[in-house]
């Protein structure tokens, strides 16, 4: 039994060893040794070889699918084809049943509107090797489920394990340095290690996303004093905005993990948490809010108008407290790439746990992040249309449907 525990011990050194080397040390110094590119580039070709036998290969004759979100299924005909033949097999013109028929197709009108698609994952062109991502999935060939059993092999018993450990240290490294940060007075070199710490941290874990993010327009980062602003798909939108520069979050407190996390860098940053019973209190959200700006030394605010995730394919009616505030607005554009893992959160239908248990076992995250020029409130231009001109700004740079809801 202790041999088994040395063996154990020396291959749990030798992982350790190599996930620092290789992975955590380069990330800490902004340096690539490779290896993501390296991955993303087998990825890609393996991907596109998929397509190309999928092409290839004939599909089985299924029943045609409705085009919404699969929430319900339903027949395609007109209405009136459906009456008509209700009529013909009844033999009357009007059954107190009949009524059933209208308040279902209202229903379905309801369920499968254009703001109800965007709280479900969006549809894939083509399968992407990720069995969940595309309900629709059948056999196809023996080389392309031979690729898949290969596929799930190395994401759950390779790719899992190694950003679960990526994730642990950049969780770790973040609490610890933070609270040890958070032990100085206030001055620049706090300032400065709190930003390291920060950006350390976000870094080790976009790694552990396996995470590959273009930036463009980098001019027009937002600077301190201002307020950043940008569309919501998922909870690691913070984390991909903070791997290339710190922001002074804003939210609610919360418990467990989060909590701990929550307390550890409020004391070395300036972040701004709410108890759910301030968080009611409109009035004394937009006075710390506004305190905070009207400091230029601190970081910008990182706010998600919207409130809520969506699907990556849109962008919803953003609320105005956040136009009320004052200070120069900088927009942020967020887009990521379906083709390798879906990165939208439902929170209706998956908790935060199984959430990123999907995310770790996705083939990597690709997202692109546009900088917009900064906008600033027009005279008497009113919270809500500042809000819908931002907001139209965003949409149109990272070619989501503006949708106002």
């Amino acid at each position: 039994m202790e041999d088994v525990w040395a063996v154990a011990g020396r291959v749990g050194t030798v992982w350790l060893a190599l996930v620092l080397g290789l992975i955590v040390v380069p990330s800490i110094l902004g340096i690539s040794l490779g290896i993501s590119e390296a991955y993303m580039w087998v990825l890609v070709r393996t991907l596109e070889w998929a397509t190309l036998r999928m092409k290839k290969e004939p599909q089985p004759q299924t029943p045609k699918t409705p085009s919404g979100n699969g929430i319900i299924e339903r027949d395609e005909k007109p209405m009136e084809e459906e009456i008509a033949r209700m009529h013909q097999v009844n033999q009357v013109n009007f059954e107190f049943s009949d009524a059933l028929f209208f308040c279902r197709r209202g229903f379905e009108v309801i369920v499968e509107d254009e703001v109800t698609q965007r709280f479900s994952s969006e549809e894939l062109l083509s399968w992407n090797l990720l069995t969940r991502t595309n309900v629709n999935f059948h056999y196809i060939s023996l080389r392309l489920t031979v690729v898949w059993v290969i596929g799930v092999i190395v994401r759950y018993c390779f790719l899992l394990p190694l950003r679960f450990t990526l994730a642990a240290i950049g969780i770790t490294s973040m609490i610890v340095g933070t609270t040890v940060v958070g032990q100085l007075p206030n001055s620049s070199v706090k300032n400065y290690l709190s930003e390291v710490v920060h950006l350390t941290s976000c870094r080790i874990l976009v790694r552990a996303l396996s995470g590959t993010i273009y930036y463009h327009n980098k001019e027009n980062r937002p600077q301190k004093g201002g307020i950043c602003v940008a569309n919501h798909t998922s909870p690691i939108d913070a984390i991909i905005l903070t791997n290339d520069g710190c922001y002074a979050m804003v939210g609610q407190v919360h418990g467990g993990l989060m909590g701990v996390i929550q307390r550890a860098t409020v004391k070395a940053c300036p972040h701004v948490w709410f108890e759910r019973s301030e968080m009611k209190d409109r009035h004394l959200v937009m006075k710390r809010l506004r305190e905070h700006v009207a400091d230029k030394s601190k970081l910008p605010i990182l706010i998600f108008p919207e409130g809520t995730c969506i699907n990556n394919t849109s962008v919803m009616m953003f609320k105005k407290g956040s136009f009320e505030i004052g200070g120069t607005i900088y927009p942020v554009a967020i887009k990521y790439d379906p083709q390798f893992g879906d990165a939208f959160w439902n929170s209706s239908k998956y908790s935060i746990v199984s959430y990123l248990l999907r995310i770790m076992t996705s083939w990597a995250i690709v997202c692109n992040v546009w900088y917009l020029p900064p906008m600033v409130r027009e005279e008497k231009e009113d919270a809500v249309h500042f809000a819908n001109r931002v907001r139209s700004a965003i949409a149109r740079r990272g070619g989501l449907t503006e949708l106002p809801w």
